[in-house]
């Protein structure tokens, strides 16, 4: 027996892959090395783009329900915040979530969908043919065997998935170490510091703790465990001060290395999340980035996998998400030299940077919308807001049509092909009619509506969706 998909790794970025396969009409498979979640929470925030997303999926309420809004955030740990409140969008924030909760409520949601999740099964290898991947698998009885019609890797940075496949995964190596770690203190931390000697930023979390990470000038070049006496000293050369820190949870140090897979599909085979792109977790922004490069696989790989689309769509997966990867991979390089900017030239860049940020209102946006990933789009030529967001949540896939305007006949084709049909105001956009892509991007839009052009267009999907019923 073949599983239709084998999606390899249940963080966020896999969970998410499975939810829109199953969405989609294709239960999934998910392989999980771990037997347990683990307890520490890598990422501590939900950016804006990621709650457009969710609410997609009518799941924004109960993110928000739980986390905190935060309006303002840095970038590279710079001086002057970055004012979130200012974007275009119903969530002008970064949600304050652990990533361990953010796991649970997407777990719910994924076995929902009707994905399956296999804990304590560790992928050791795998090979693919044209029919097909088999997976070599150690579960908790021993070694099996697994095939499957295609294998998503979202098993991190080390991912065997992405090195079994042959995926080369160009960039630069480790230069320096940061530190992290989760204590207890008796007194409050400063928020930030940064000076000769390093950076350091605190950050209070739900059970009282606080997370202290950062960089430390004298043991950067250090890749060993991080011990409290360690970040006790750390934090003592870079803030004067140890704040009393006792009691530690977690301990750890990550290093600056930035990599880009060569490719985002091999075959069969495609990656997502922190298998695909590797960089320093400035801005917190990499679950999030995973999160969306799985909005913009899951529907096409569905697609695929029910027969109803030519495997050629998957090409566009590596098209439209290899360049946002690069892109991510530029801007937390840069936000690394900033961090690490200590001596006297490097401070000055910093103190120009921060202050061109108080007085430039559209340069803080612009990093703003990159940090929230905003400023993401898939242009594809013909009218300018094709490959744009859709600001406000939708069903997938959607055809819009102003509510001003008569709905044309054509779009009677819309509903045969699983498109719903639906006549609303635009207030986002001066265009008349609008086909919204499942994860959310214009597919085409144009400012006058007829007939001929809507059966164009719809003639371009290729693409046909399965019924859904009233909760999808």
């Amino acid at each position: 027996m073949r599983d239709d998909v084998v999606v390899v790794g249940a963080g966020p970025v896999g969970l998410w892959t499975a939810a829109e396969l199953g969405l989609g009409g294709v239960p999934a498979v998910v392989l999980e090395r771990a037997a347990g979640r683990s307890p520490h929470s890598k990422a501590l925030g939900v950016h804006p783009r990621t709650l457009e997303v969710l609410a997609t999926r009518g799941l924004a309420e109960r993110f928000l329900a739980e986390g905190t809004p935060i309006p303002r955030w840095h970038f590279g740990m710079l001086d002057t915040p970055i004012d979130l409140s200012v974007l275009d969008t119903p969530y002008p924030f970064m949600l304050a979530l652990p990533q361990r909760r953010t796991e649970e409520l997407l777990e719910e949601h994924v076995l929902a969908a009707g994905a399956r999740i296999l804990r304590g099964h560790r992928v050791t290898d795998l090979t693919q043919d044209e029919d097909g991947v088999r997976l070599e698998v150690s579960g908790p009885d021993g070694p099996y065997t697994r095939l499957a019609h295609y294998v998503v890797g979202a098993d991190g940075v080390g991912s065997v998935v992405r090195t079994a496949a042959g995926i080369a995964f160009p960039g630069t190596e480790t230069t320096f170490y940061s530190y992290l770690g989760e204590v207890r203190v008796t007194s409050e931390p400063v928020r930030s510091a940064h000076n000769e000697h390093g950076a350091l930023l605190s950050v209070p979390l739900r059970d009282g703790r606080y997370r202290i990470s950062g960089v430390d000038k004298a043991t950067g070049h250090e890749a060993g465990p991080l011990t409290l006496e360690a970040l006790r000293e750390a934090t003592i050369r870079v803030a004067g001060s140890d704040f009393g820190m006792h009691d530690p949870s977690w301990l750890t140090r990550f290093g600056d290395a930035a990599k880009l897979a060569e490719r985002y599909r091999h075959g069969r085979v495609l990656l997502a999340g922190d298998a695909a792109h590797r960089h320093l977790p400035a801005g917190g922004v990499g679950l999030n980035v995973g999160v969306q490069d799985a909005m913009n696989l899951g529907w096409r790989l569905a697609a695929v996998a029910r027969g109803d689309a030519d495997p050629a769509l998957l090409d566009a997966y590596h098209d439209e998400r290899h360049p946002v990867g690069e892109q991510l991979v530029q801007h937390t390089q840069g936000q690394s030299a900033l961090i690490t900017a200590t001596t006297p030239d490097g401070m000055a860049l910093r103190a120009v940077l921060s202050g061109l940020i108080a007085e430039v209102p559209e340069l803080s946006l612009a990093l703003a919308r990159k940090l929230s990933a905003l400023d993401v789009a898939y242009p594809a030529g013909g009218h300018p807001l094709t490959g744009t967001r859709v600001p406000v949540a939708q069903p997938w896939p959607v055809f819009l049509v102003d509510a001003a305007a008569p709905i044309p006949a054509a779009t009677a084709a819309a509903v045969k092909r699983g498109i719903d049909v639906v006549a609303a105001p635009l207030p986002w956009t001066t265009a008349a009619a609008v086909l919204v892509r499942p994860d959310g991007h214009v597919w085409w839009a144009a400012d006058e509506v007829d007939d001929e052009r809507i059966a164009a267009a719809l003639a371009d999907v290729g693409v046909r969706w399965p019924e859904r019923s009233a909760s999808a």
